[in-house]
């Protein structure tokens, strides 16, 4: 099991590299998160202790259940699932560093106001609907720079870039399209200057398609089956979170 996930590891890292120069990008601009949706924690603790350092979860549960396992060995925790406002509490206590699905102005009011309670900040992607399909989370491109506005008022929140899930497709020149949407925005709000904006990272791309994503200015990848091996059930159960 071990042996496995190492193989796989080195397998996703080369194939990081070798998109990123195809690409005449650098290498180290690219940051692999692993997805860590239903693994266990001593299968994570494997791809940790190999060098990784930034794991991501979809479900608040899975996080507390893990989190006393790994919170010694150094990394950073990412939320990428669709955020409820009554777990803000919860999350906040289990050292998430950045939340990669604010979608909707009401989720950013109540974690403001809980951060400002705790004396805390938080890093945090808007995380885009690039595929306008109904059964995603996110908020649609059209709308993303007024999200973006609205959130950036917020001192607590330090908006670092925006996130999106690709469309589940064989075919590559459809997922390219979602992520051509996610730069353009991108580049949309890069030119307002906005104060308390940042738009460094592109978190897209996971295991079947990070290659177009890199190609197309990803900055984060978030893999989990192609390093820990399949699910019991495909990416698109975890993540089609809104049917």
């Amino acid at each position: 099991m071990e042996k496995q996930i190492l193989t796989n590891l080195e397998e996703i890292i080369d194939r990081i590299k070798k998109a990123a120069i195809q690409s005449k990008r650098d290498p180290a601009e690219i940051r692999l998160l692993l997805a860590t949706k239903t693994v266990p924690a001593n299968r994570i603790k494997v791809a940790l202790e190999a060098g990784q350092s930034v794991i991501g979860e979809n479900k608040v549960q899975e996080i507390k259940e893990k989190y006393l396992d790994l919170k010694a060995i150094p990394h950073t925790n990412h939320f990428i699932g669709h955020l409820q406002t009554n777990k803000i509490k919860d999350i906040l206590k289990y050292d998430i560093s950045c939340i990669q699905s604010l979608d909707r102005l009401d989720l950013a009011v109540k974690l403001h106001q809980r951060l400002l309670f705790e004396k805390k900040t938080m890093e945090v992607l808007i995380q885009v609907n690039t595929s306008m399909e109904e059964s995603k989370f996110g908020v649609s491109p059209d709308k993303a720079i007024d999200l973006v506005q609205e959130v950036a008022q917020f001192e607590t929140l330090q908006i670092k870039g925006l996130m999106t899930i690709g469309l589940f497709s064989a075919e590559t020149e459809k997922v390219r399209q979602c992520f051509r949407i996610l730069k353009q925005v991108q580049e949309q709000i890069k030119a307002l200057k906005l104060p308390n904006v940042e738009m460094k990272e592109l978190s897209m791309g996971m295991s079947g398609d990070l290659e177009t994503a890199i190609e197309e200015g990803a900055t984060i990848v978030r893999v989990g089956t192609a390093i820990f091996g399949q699910r019991i059930y495909p990416d698109s159960y975890y993540w089609n979170e809104n049917s």
